[in-house]
């Protein structure tokens, strides 16, 4: 925007994938039938009391870990005060002034170099219910209060992004790592991430403006057509002169407008106090080094390792760093030595891709093995086989493990290494295509194209198309 800058915070709620819920032992379960997984304590039956999921706490500390988070050995619950009809209790059991992690930062690829964004905090907190609109035209809303209790994390960053493609490449980061420490299932379709965005304008050099907060914008292109559409309204009211009030903004993603939802929220609207039914509790320090063990190398950091240690693109980093296995199986690869990183990935983003979507498939799903890889780089490499042969090895490969030379052997795949039989095979074709030759020697360039095409047809892809080149340019100068 012209004249001001753009400050972004994200408020992102993930679903954590425990077996049980936050504070009792009913299923943390998507897809149910409406109010089947539910007990006393969801339902905010007066005597049910809520014991805490040890499990919920290791998973954001790991989070927290990840973000590079001073983790909180001491930490509580505080209820947070609302009246809303999917909240049978009228209060969230959520955290306030001891969350669990604070103060930490994200580091990312994003436009041609690195991005930080801080981390103010993650705190863990039950989710709400559900409402249910009658999409029959009734004037009628139903309640699941299946999704009650269902352990969250809230991750809450600091006002360092500014712009709605920055805000979309953090929260894919996020994503990444949810998945990597296989905490999240991170279905954006069924709300497993939910993002609340706040937006606000300042000029150059001035305090930071009115911020208005957009609620559960739950998919990354929401996120930046919210961003966008948010930062335009302020802007226009700022050049008529008038205020930006303090807005909670429902989006509508629809009709790609936001709505006033409620003005002027702050913290003490919603009357936090301590939970009385769960003392504070700790974590111990030899606890918080056990589950440091257990955060591997994240995809954003590998994603700066490939683009500045390998030089591949951030598109091609971004695309194998993102699945754990296909990571695991590049960083392999390389670590072998024996061909270059861009030499892997070129089969990985071409053939692999292309196999990948046509079946359907993960990576994971494949027989492809290191071994396997090296071993049919190494055949072409040393002119055992074509690279049209060799993507006929490699969809073999990804199928079954096989070794290449049975591979090769099996199908028929080794390059004809006769120069007396390319020569006869060159000078076949060349008798066979008289007007391309001619065209040839009347400087059409692409006849040279066809007639080693034609060369290669002769020979089931057998020859060295740069040899077979080689000797048609050669019978020609004759």
């Amino acid at each position: 925007m012209t004249g001001y800058k753009t400050v972004i915070g994200l408020e992102t709620h993930a679903e954590l994938n425990t077996k049980t819920k936050i504070f009792c032992s009913c299923k943390n379960e998507f897809g149910s039938l409406p109010n089947t997984n539910v007990c006393p304590v969801c339902l905010g039956l007066p005597g049910a009391l809520p014991v805490l999921n040890k499990a919920v706490v290791e998973y954001a500390v790991r989070m927290g870990l990840a973000l590079n988070c001073t983790i909180n050995r001491v930490s509580s619950l505080v209820r947070k005060n609302y009246f809303y009809p999917d909240l049978p209790k009228a209060y969230q059991i959520s955290q306030s002034e001891l969350p669990l992690c604070v103060n930490g930062y994200v580091d990312f690829w994003y436009d041609g170099e690195v991005r930080r964004v801080r981390i103010n905090r993650i705190h863990i907190e039950e989710d709400a219910g559900k409402l249910i609109h009658s999409e029959t035209g009734e004037d009628v809303s139903y309640i699941d209060l299946n999704r009650c209790g269902v352990p969250l994390i809230e991750i809450v960053s600091e006002p360092d992004i500014c712009s709605s493609g920055e805000a979309v490449a953090y929260l894919k980061t996020l994503r990444s790592i949810l998945k990597y420490l296989d905490i999240c299932d991170c279905k954006m379709q069924e709300g497993s991430i939910r993002c609340d965005v706040n937006v606000s304008l300042c000029a150059q050099g001035e305090p930071l403006g009115t911020r208005c907060e957009m609620k559960n914008v739950n998919s990354f292109s929401a996120v930046g057509r919210a961003i966008e559409y948010e930062a335009a309204r302020q802007h226009q009211l700022l050049d008529k002169g008038e205020i930006v009030q303090q807005q909670t903004r429902r989006w509508d993603d629809i009709r790609g407008v936001s709505f006033v939802m409620r003005t002027k929220e702050n913290a003490e609207d919603y009357r936090y106090f301590p939970e009385p039914d769960i003392p504070p509790f700790e974590i111990s320090q030899a606890r918080i080094d056990e589950l440091a063990q257990t955060v591997p190398e994240l995809a954003n950091k590998k994603v700066i390792r490939y683009v500045t240690v390998f030089g591949i693109s951030e598109k091609e980093a971004a695309y194998i760093a993102e699945d754990m296995k296909l990571a695991q199986f590049f960083d392999d690869c390389v670590s072998s030595g024996r061909h270059t990183p861009k030499s892997y990935c070129v089969w990985i983003m071409g053939e692999l891709v292309k196999y990948l979507n046509s079946t359907a498939k993960s990576f994971e799903q494949t027989a492809l093995t290191v071994s396997g890889m090296n071993d049919m780089l190494d055949a072409v490499s040393k002119g055992v086989i074509s690279v049209s042969a060799a993507k006929r090895v490699f969809e073999v490969l990804l199928e079954k493990q096989t070794p290449v030379s049975t591979v090769i052997k099996e199908l028929g795949l080794a390059q004809i290494s006769s120069s007396e039989e390319l020569e006869r095979i060159g000078k076949q074709v060349i008798s066979q295509n008289e007007k391309s030759v001619q065209d040839y020697r009347r400087g059409k360039t692409n006849a040279l194209g066809y007639l080693v095409g034609q060369c290669m047809k002769a020979t089931n892809g057998k020859a060295d198309p740069v040899r077979m080149k080689d000797i048609i340019l050669s019978l020609l100068a004759q």
